[in-house]
């Protein structure tokens, strides 16, 4: 078979119009289906039929920070909505709440400081929870800290409740109810937490924790059909292509400071070594290095962290997936070992045994170089739809043959009806983003180098 030419096309959300409609309810959609424009959008509409009130936006610190404001200056009729993160430390969220600002955004862990800070003056009629999961903990008496916090005003402040996520229930039906009652205060699955699971399950034969009775998920589920909405992508447009999910960070001050200074003077002082590039190609990619988060300081392989923001971005991927398996791509041995670093139970499918775990469905990250994985590898398409280009590379073949082990026809051979996520995650403002215009427009590396040689240099 031959194998086909993806080029991965960014997706144009359906889901404004349901979002119009809801006052209280939640939307479940996948990662990268387009949940933020949709929502800004239905937002403004909002606005402009009356809505004077500010909106409050709960996230995850990156999304907060990075993903809503940055969405609502990259689609035309956005622009002149005014977002705001309240992250930081105290004296950066006082400050950013002094800002007049039509949509605030804040992360989970600022929740008891917001509730505290505004008190009876609560001024948001809107919440939108994005990764509405990570109210799952609320509790009447006890549970999570931070949802407790939000319970204080989720009724008597909020008029509007509007929660997002694409897994409401990864570890099973029990998370549903703290997640339901910001939304009806307890009427569909039970006013208490021990009534929910009273009704609806029993203890497990060997004693330890709950089960879900036989009939519990379709009473479960016809409860909250008049208040959930599932998107499902596949009844809006043909799965014929990877779905493109592009997830820009930004270098932090010191790493941005080492990536201009290898990139201008081809030379960098990092942790007391002097790392030099003797020439353009060696450069580049000292450079690529630097974006992905570490470098090499010497011809022995011995490398050094220089940021964790990647890492970050593909924590949010890999939690929206709730345990399926993400592939995920490297470049540099550094990035494999930084990878098992933060994913402990990860698993590496360029080895025999990782590739047979991987196979038969074990482990939530997968990981694998292009050059590796490519030809002759098949079988993950059973079980994964998601991969992460953590590192990106000049090789256009090997980046689509990587992508050809869980594409859209392998998943078609494999009996699946579900589209491809393909997540880039690129650092801004580096040479990342002149690898993915190769990608996309298939331009020869060398004149995308020298057009962007130019425009720095204007």
């Amino acid at each position: 078979m031959t194998r086909r030419d993806y080029t991965p096309r960014p997706w144009q959300p359906p889901m404004t119009g349901h979002l119009l409609n809801v006052e209280r309810g939640a939307l479940f959609c996948p990662m990268g289906s387009g949940k933020t424009v949709s929502t800004l959008t239905a937002l403004d509409a909002l606005h402009l039929a009356g809505e004077d009130h500010p909106t409050l936006i709960l996230a995850p610190l990156r999304v907060a920070r990075n993903t809503w404001p940055e969405d609502a200056q990259k689609w035309s009729h956005l622009r002149h909505v005014s977002v705001m993160p309240i992250v930081g430390s105290e004296s950066e969220r006082r400050a950013a709440l002094k800002y007049d600002a039509s949509v605030y955004t804040t992360n989970y862990e600022n929740l008891e400081w917001l509730v505290n800070y505004w008190g009876e003056r609560w001024p948001y009629r809107t919440v939108v929870a994005d990764e509405l999961s990570k109210l799952k903990s609320f509790r009447l008496r006890q549970g999570g800290k931070r949802a407790a916090a939000l319970g204080k005003v989720a009724h008597p402040k909020v008029k509007r409740f509007i929660g997002l996520t694409g897994t409401p229930a990864s570890n099973g039906l029990q998370d549903l109810w703290g997640q339901v009652w910001f939304l009806d205060g307890g009427v569909r699955l039970g006013r208490t937490y021990d009534a929910f699971r009273q009704r609806w399950f029993q203890k497990s034969h060997d004693g330890f924790g709950m089960k879900a009775l036989p009939h519990a998920q379709a009473e479960i589920q016809e409860k909250l059909r008049d208040i959930c909405l599932t998107v499902d992508l596949a009844d809006y447009v043909q799965i014929d292509e990877p779905i493109v999910n592009n997830i820009f960070v930004d270098l932090p001050p010191r790493a941005a400071a080492l990536y201009r200074d290898m990139e201008k003077k081809m030379f960098m002082e990092l942790e007391g070594h002097d790392v030099e590039a003797f020439n353009a190609a060696a450069r580049t990619i000292k450079c690529l290095q630097i974006a992905n988060g570490a470098a090499y300081i010497d011809d022995q392989g011995n490398w050094k962290d220089v940021h964790d923001e990647k890492l970050q971005a593909l924590d949010d991927v890999v939690e929206e997936a709730a345990g399926a398996p993400v592939l995920v791509a490297y470049h540099f041995k550094s990035d494999l070992a930084r990878l098992q670093r933060a994913y402990p139970d990860g698993i590496n499918i360029a080895t025999k045994d990782g590739l047979a775990a991987a196979k038969a469905g074990k482990g939530r990250v997968w990981f694998g170089h292009p050059a590796s994985i490519g030809h002759g590898v098949d079988g993950l398409q059973e079980h994964c739809n998601q991969l992460v280009y953590f590192g990106h590379w000049w090789n256009l073949e090997e980046r689509m043959q990587i992508l050809e082990r869980i594409g859209p026809t392998r998943q078609m051979q494999a009996g699946k009806k579900r589209p491809v996520f393909v997540h880039n995650i690129i650092a801004r403002r580096t040479v990342d983003e002149l690898v993915i215009e190769r990608v996309v427009s298939k331009r020869e590396v060398q004149d995308i180098l020298l057009e962007a040689m130019k425009r720095r240099a204007s």
